[in-house]
């Protein structure tokens, strides 16, 4: 059991993460408006340099203490990155999505300058959680399984493909039937283990046409389908159908309880039939992650 289960379980419920730039207002009110789970105020990508200075205020006035919104910082290794940290934590952000980590050590820094500032500014310690984008630089996919036990406050591991094939001269990321070239379908893949083995939520990456609605909901049921548990969201009307295709089926509710109910009746079985299919543990586990999931979103 990965040592952190507790906080991963508490990710679950958190489906879908909208981005929204820091620079803003207007637009960072229209995301806490848009039903989102939770919603990442963006200091990196979305904001130019000379803009991140006025950025900072207005993330730090919007967050307010409220537990469903994060900051997306700049990378550990920039200046930015500390100036960041200062402006926003005394707001007492949910946590920080941290970009172009490249290996656990970067969350394990993280962490310690989280627990100084949130000392500094009579933060509960450990209430704020860290996210890592984990694939976006090509030595970090080396040493994905540095998460597991790296650092308490470690909620969730995304992925990126943009940064990822800008660094190795990509021309591209996804084949003509829009589906991910193998080397980000690796990236993907192994960000989904590494999570697993850390015991934190897998929050699969953006979907970027935004006004594909129909290919967004295939590309979040497959992502739920795979064992992710969230979604990265880069536009409002993306939220409700991601929303969507994390919760469980009537008919995926139905047959998991129908196999706890056979497990609970047969104590000690190792293997039972079920419809014409053989059924093991495995499949117990599963049916029982659904339900669980199901009721944590219904909370």
């Amino acid at each position: 059991m990965p040592a952190f289960r507790t906080d991963a379980e508490e990710a679950r419920m958190i489906r879908s993460f909208l981005f929204v730039p820091a620079d803003s207002d207007r637009k960072i009110g229209k995301a806490l408006d848009a039903g989102a789970d939770a919603v990442i105020i963006d200091l990196e990508d979305a904001v130019a340099a000379e803009a991140r200075p006025q950025a900072r205020q207005i993330a730090a006035e919007r967050i307010g203490g409220r537990d469903d919104v994060w900051v997306r910082i700049n990378p550990l290794d920039t200046e930015d990155a500390d100036l960041d940290l200062e402006a926003v934590l005394p707001a007492a952000p949910a946590g920080i999505v941290l970009p172009k980590p490249e290996s656990a050590a970067d969350a394990i820094d993280l962490a310690a300058r989280l627990d100084e500032l949130e000392a500094a500014n009579d933060i509960p310690a450990g209430r704020t959680g860290i996210v890592c984008v984990c694939t976006e630089r090509p030595e970090a996919l080396f040493s994905l399984g540095g998460y597991a036990g790296a650092t308490e406050r470690l909620r969730g591991l995304s992925w990126g493909a943009e940064d990822l094939s800008a660094a190795v001269g990509a021309s591209a990321t996804r084949g003509d039937d829009g589906q991910w070239l193998a080397p980000y379908a690796l990236a993907r893949s192994l960000c989904l283990f590494a999570a697993s083995a850390a015991g934190v939520a897998a929050i699969d990456t953006v979907f970027t046409d935004f006004r594909d609605l129909e290919g967004l909901s295939r590309y979040a049921e497959a992502a739920r389908r795979d064992g992710f548990t969230g979604m990265l969201a880069i536009h409002p009307a993306q939220v409700d159908v991601i929303n969507q295709a994390f919760v469980p089926t009537e008919a995926e509710l139905a047959r998991a309880r129908r196999i706890i109910e056979l497990f609970a009746a047969n104590p000690g079985a190792g293997t039972l039939g079920m419809d014409g299919e053989m059924l093991d543990r495995p499949h117990l586990l599963r049916a029982e992650r659904l339900v669980a999931l199901a009721n944590r979103i219904n909370q």
